[in-house]
């Protein structure tokens, strides 16, 4: 069973300090990722802070930067 998780919450009324990459640029071509007090890791669009946040358990973020470092997405780029 899938944990229930709400995703398209609107990122400003997550407590959340969200983090940038250090490789983003000035245009703003950038997500943002917070961790939440539960556990949870939202994300959001940098160029919209106050738009929608998706939030993921750090079991999916892991999972997915698992993929990501080994290059499973590098033809997306």
């Amino acid at each position: 069973m899938v944990p229930s998780v709400s995703n398209g919450v609107p990122a400003s009324t997550l407590d959340a300090r969200w983090v940038k990459s250090r490789h983003s640029t000035a245009e703003g071509n950038c997500v943002e990722v917070a961790g939440l007090a539960d556990g949870a890791i939202a994300i959001r669009n940098s160029r919209d802070p106050d738009g929608p946040a998706l939030v993921y358990t750090s079991s999916e973020v892991a999972a997915f930067l698992a993929g990501a470092k080994d290059g499973e997405f590098d033809d997306l780029v």
